[in-house]
């Protein structure tokens, strides 16, 4: 798999009839190992290892319903209380971050509602929160560690 820029871990990963499985560490179990899958295992060991989000207040593929569609939600991290902090959408090394999928995540927020978002191909991570003027967004210079986010 394509390198990203996060830092590398010694991921489980196995491989049946040909096809790549990874095992996913919150959800404690092996899935098809896709090059957002990849992105999604790199970030998630990123918040866990740097930014000390616990592993036991994260949501992995959070399914919503919106408009009567199934969407899932790639990351939602979580304060101790069940309110949902951030929001992440992985992409593909190959995708370019475009104002698509920042309106996916949008949209996203309108059901899950958090205060924090991320945007992320494994290459290029764009972090911002909710602005106190309706419909804004502030740009962060860095993704927040766990402790600076908890009240």
């Amino acid at each position: 798999m394509q390198s990203l820029n996060l830092p590398a871990y010694p991921f489980k990963i196995k491989s049946v009839q040909d096809k790549n499985y990874i095992f996913d560490e919150i959800r404690k179990k092996y899935v098809f190992l896709t090059p957002e899958e990849w992105v999604r295992q790199h970030f998630i060991m990123f918040m866990t290892e740097y930014k000390n989000f616990p592993k036991s207040l994260i949501g992995v593929e959070v399914p919503m319903s919106i408009n009567n569609l199934k969407k899932r939600c790639d990351i939602v991290f979580y304060n101790s209380s069940g309110k949902s902090l951030i929001l992440v959408e992985c992409k593909a090394p190959e995708i370019v971050l475009n104002k698509n999928v920042f309106d996916q995540i949008g949209i996203y927020d309108m059901v899950i509602s958090a205060g924090y978002f991320i945007v992320t191909n494994g290459l290029a991570h764009y972090c911002f929160m909710a602005s106190s003027e309706k419909n804004k967004f502030e740009f962060l210079k860095e993704i927040p560690e766990y402790n600076n986010l908890i009240i």
